[in-house]
């Protein structure tokens, strides 16, 4: 173990670990960790879920890179306990400690927690409680200003109760702001107070305590005013790629992680308008990393972790305008040093099958596409354009290539799907067999994963209700019965876990009441399904006097308030509420990429976030 610090609760800890299933998620110390003195300005990240899962997370690598390269600041890491050391440390009345250090979570200046989606909710909870910090925001005195942000920030008003202020959009230079503007703070002797009133005002920083909400009668919401001098709207906050070349040192845990390689970003954003996809929406505008920022981070990062697999990431891989170039030259670093190669998200047409196949990219045992729905008058609805013989030649191309195994990934509960949408799932698999035979090859295994749709915030179908738990499951009965066969493995999402997701996903802040309940009740671990307890959930709404129902199974108005809509993600409502009506038009919208602007609200000007490689215009 490294040198004690002040503070340091380690002695207690270390007993506990006799006692738990694995040691390793809460010893710290891993290769590459940074050596840290606690001193300064200081900053604990915490990913609300198992340490395999959080230590996989290329976001809070980034963050914790990001805060210690600043002078006289320093940043540590905690993750969900399992099941077996919250009993422990809540026995020996352990707090919540940081790994690097071993100190009370309660001790430190920030409290940073990423949301990544809705089911982490009870955890962020329970990482609070466990770190001793009170639960509502408006009960806390002193402690550490506790910021969330992530993914999960598209919606955080059911959290708002919760957490001291949100990061809205990309972190970096957000939280490097905050890290000084704290470090000032406590040089001028400034109370918790006046901190969160400063930090309320940097850009893509939001106060919920800014927005007072009034509520109609019949439950909707009547206004989301803004107090003391607070902006109408927050707006997200988004980085060049190119001036934040991180991560710089990546951890390499010492327990297997869900992904045990390097991550380097390529690009962010996405201009295709997938209308069910909100992380295409809220990440605009695509801002590319150049060739050489990326070829200088794989290297760098090969040298310094030592593992044996790279990916290429973003949201569309091969929408990167220098694919060719950029694998091309990782290639090369990949062969020096006998490394695999990976693109984790690529479109379904033969580009993207023939580039994987040449370079073996993850090996040549399996591929994985996503037609989201069985027929083409369906992928219009969400503009996902994709014909069958598309998704036919892709599968040739792969099989030709000798991947033996295809995953496919479809949803259930989309806007205007019919049975015969459902049953048309079954049919293009089949056909996808039988073509593969006809070709004179042995067909794949079809591995088919059957999600249900949730409609999320900042997306066209922000309007549009839940499909109800005995309509999924019925749907879920059809495709049991039409995709029985040898070779063909079917799996699917359990639908309440998606009902509880999307009941929060747009949510308002009675849900805190809900999610507390849940917590007190037992709820942990929610996006396990082998934890995942409906009853306790249906328990905390009725508890809290909420009707799921309410935020469930009802279509939007055209002009209804959201209770997001005093936050600012890029594409403006009008833009939204045409694509909706597209979509239920049966209509698609051209790619942003084809040259004309759509005029979504990203940029103030028109046309000036279409991309560049290497570059970027905001």
């Amino acid at each position: 173990m490294s040198e004690r610090t002040p503070g340091d609760l380690w002695e207690r800890i270390e007993p506990l670990l006799l006692r738990v299933e694995r040691p390793s998620r809460y010893l710290g110390c891993e290769w590459d960790a940074p050596g840290i003195a606690g001193e300064g300005t200081t900053v604990v990240l915490a990913y609300p879920d198992l340490y395999e899962v959080g230590i996989s997370n290329l976001g809070l690598a980034i963050l914790q890179d990001v805060v210690n390269d600043i002078e006289g600041a320093s940043c540590e890491r905690v993750y969900s306990p399992w099941f077996d050391m919250e009993r422990e440390m809540r026995s020996a009345g352990l707090p919540l400690f940081s790994l690097e250090t071993h100190r009370a979570v309660s001790t430190y200046d920030i409290f940073g927690i990423s949301i990544p989606h809705e089911l982490t909710y009870t955890n962020i909870i329970n990482l609070l409680d466990l770190a001793g910090i009170s639960l509502r925001a408006d009960n806390r005195e002193e402690g550490p200003l506790v910021i969330g942000g992530g993914c999960g920030t598209a919606n955080p008003e059911p959290l708002a109760p919760f957490l001291d202020l949100f990061v809205l959009g990309e972190g970096e230079e957000v939280l490097d702001s905050l890290v000084r503007l704290v470090s000032e703070g406590k040089s001028r002797g400034w109370d918790r107070r006046k901190l969160l009133s400063e930090a309320s005002r940097l850009e893509g920083v939001y106060q919920p305590s800014d927005y007072e909400v009034d509520y109609r009668d019949d439950g909707l919401i009547e206004r989301i005013e803004p107090v003391g001098g607070a902006p109408e709207r927050v707006r997200k906050r988004t980085v060049d790629l190119n001036e934040w070349l991180y991560p710089r040192h990546p951890i390499v845990p010492f327990c297997e992680a869900v992904h045990d390689r390097i991550n380097v970003e390529i690009f962010r954003g996405c201009t295709r308008g997938c209308r069910f996809c909100q992380a295409g929406m809220i990440c605009r505008p695509v801002r590319e990393r150049s060739v050489d920022a990326v070829v200088g981070l794989v290297d760098a990062l090969a040298v310094r972790t030592g593992h044996e697999e790279v990916a290429l990431s973003s949201l569309s891989s091969t929408d990167y305008t220098m694919i060719k170039a950029v694998t091309e030259k990782v290639s090369e670093i990949c062969e020096k040093r006998r490394m695999i190669l990976s693109l984790p998200s690529l479109r379904m047409d033969g580009f993207s099958v023939e580039l994987a196949s040449s370079l073996e990219l993850g090996g040549r045992g399996s591929f994985t596409f996503a037609p989201e729905t069985g027929t083409e008058r369906l992928r219009r609805v969400i503009n996902k354009p994709i014909s069958e013989k598309d998704i036919i030649d892709a599968v040739l191309c792969a099989v030709r290539a000798g991947r033996r195994r295809i995953k496919l990934y479809f949803m259930i509960g989309l806007p205007t799907e019919t049975d015969e949408d459902v049953e048309a799932i079954g049919r293009l698999v089949f056909g996808l067999r039988d073509t593969v035979r006809g070709e004179g090859m042995v067909p794949p295994v079809f591995n088919v994963s059957v999600s249900t749709f949730v409609p999320k915030p900042h997306t066209p179908f922000q309007w549009v209700k839940q499909e109800n738990l005995e309509s999924i499951e019925r749907k879920q009965g059809i495709l049991r019965e039409t995709l029985r066969a040898k070779g063909i493995n079917l799996s699917w999402h359990d639908s309440r876990m998606s009902t509880v997701e999307s009941l929060l996903a747009r949510g308002d802040r009675r849900l805190a009441d809900v999610i507390e309940y849940a917590w007190a009740s037992g709820c942990r671990f929610d996006s396990w399904s082998e934890h995942f307890d409906y009853a306790r959930w249906e328990a905390a709404s009725e508890k809290a006097g909420v009707d799921p129902e309410f935020y469930l199974y009802r279509e939007r108005e055209p002009d209804e308030v959201f209770p997001w809509e005093h936050l600012d993600f890029g594409p403006d409502r009008d833009f939204l509420y045409e694509e909706y009506q597209g979509a239920l038009r049966g209509e698609t919208s051209p790619d942003c990429r084809g040259g004309k602007c759509r005029e979504c609200g990203v940029s103030e000007e028109p046309g000036a976030c279409l991309v560049l490689t290497g570059t970027w215009s905001s």
